[in-house]
């Protein structure tokens, strides 16, 4: 590809959803944190947010970036968001490909209180150390204190150290490693989804 066909976008041409369509199409593929979360009076949540890595090791500590509400909740804060900031505990559900369209529903933008479990049609099942509900169906389960939320633009870093995981036993291989082509994680392109093709190694010259 020579550099004569190359396009250069400056951020300062361009508007905000101009540069997330670039962002989102050029950062790929992404995980999914479906993020289940419950408010102080007892509403339990779920919400699926791809903008989600793990930010360290030790202590072992996951990131995921939550934006604000979009089109009737334009600007408004998102209820997990709000959630983790007042209980300061959250789960993070894996999602693979066979609840890809159970994680889309939950997705849909609706009014406070709304409970997306029923409407992803998936199971409640107990945090096994956090009093907060993880998605029975899911094959890993990320229970998460709060450490900090750090605001970055419009959006917020939420960084959660991670308590304990849940891990279905027909996707773990032993020796605390997961049997990805078991697991079969979904992942988030520019709009669309996608699965992994059969994985592969590469190997160094002289290795």
């Amino acid at each position: 590809m020579s550099k004569e066909r190359k396009l250069t976008f400056n951020t300062i041409d361009l508007s905000e959803d101009e540069m997330y369509k670039l962002l989102t199409g050029s950062v790929i593929p992404r995980p999914i944190a479906w993020v289940s979360s419950i408010s102080k009076d007892g509403i339990i949540n779920l919400a699926p947010f791809s903008f989600f890595t793990v930010a360290s090791r030790n202590p072992p500590t996951l990131l995921i970036s939550i934006g604000p509400g979009v089109n009737e909740r334009m600007g408004s804060i998102k209820d997990t968001l709000t959630n983790i900031r007042e209980l300061k505990e959250y789960i993070i559900n894996v999602v693979p490909e066979s609840l890809g369209e159970a994680m889309y529903r939950s997705s849909a933008n609706v009014e406070p209180g709304k409970n997306e479990f029923e409407l992803a049609e998936v199971t409640v099942q107990n945090g096994k150390l956090l009093n907060v509900p993880a998605v029975l169906e899911a094959p890993i389960s990320i229970e998460l204190k709060l450490d900090q939320i750090i605001p970055v633009g419009v959006d917020h870093l939420v960084l959660g150290k991670v308590e304990c995981v849940q891990i279905d036993e027909a996707i773990y291989a032993g020796n605390y490693k997961i049997a990805i082509d078991k697991l079969k994680p979904l992942a988030s392109l520019a709009g669309d989804f996608a699965g992994l093709t059969p994985s592969f190694a590469y190997k160094l010259k002289g290795t």
